[in-house]
């Protein structure tokens, strides 16, 4: 996808993965120049992480985006939830984590010059876009970069991730990246082969 004429506004996608990345540089190619930010810490294990940010790859080359790739920096995240390992899913440590992640995002962004940055965290039904948005207009803020709050799943935005994953062949990974979701998920998948 090429984008036609250049948009005079320049955006910076916080993305997680190449499927919800995908919807978003669709739904703003025509209003954005887009870079894409993979900024994400959380992700475990290792071998996922290389697996998304390849995939991460692809799709910024198939979609005509630069892609600004960031040093997998783990240590750093587990340091930041220390005390919240046994929060439960979408609690603090999720908050928290969305603030690591958004918090890298806009300082790119001001570093750049780029006007305005936002996330492709919303995409997902299991996340709070009210929550990413308040958290993502606060770093903003603090910033000097215009933040862009949306809800990415609304228009059918997750099915529409389903739809583009199957058509450029994308990874859908079944858990939020951390070590906690993964655990999370294994446990609930656990249960569903005992029942």
């Amino acid at each position: 996808m090429k984008q036609k004429n250049k948009p005079e506004k320049t955006i910076l996608i916080h993305a997680c993965c190449a499927p919800d990345a995908a919807v978003v540089i669709e739904r703003l190619s025509d209003e954005y120049n887009i870079l894409i930010c993979f900024y994400n810490p959380n992700i475990h294990p290792q071998k996922e992480y290389t697996l998304r940010l390849d995939e991460m790859v692809r799709i910024a080359e198939d979609m005509n985006v630069e892609l600004v790739d960031c040093e997998y920096d783990d240590k750093n995240w587990f340091k930041l939830i220390r005390g919240l390992e046994t929060e439960p899913e979408k609690g603090l440590r999720c908050d928290v984590c969305f603030e690591i992640r958004l918090r890298k995002t806009a300082e790119i962004a001001r570093d750049k010059g780029i006007d305005v940055f936002t996330t492709v965290l919303t995409v997902s039904p299991h996340k709070n876009a009210q929550k990413i948005n308040q958290i993502g207009t606060k770093l903003g803020k603090e910033y000097g970069v215009q933040f862009l709050e949306a809800d990415f799943k609304k228009k059918d935005g997750f099915k529409r991730s389903i739809e583009l994953s199957r058509q450029f062949g994308l990874y859908r990974q079944d858990y939020c990246g951390c070590l906690f979701s993964r655990r999370a998920r294994q446990k609930h998948n656990n249960s569903e082969t005992k029942s």
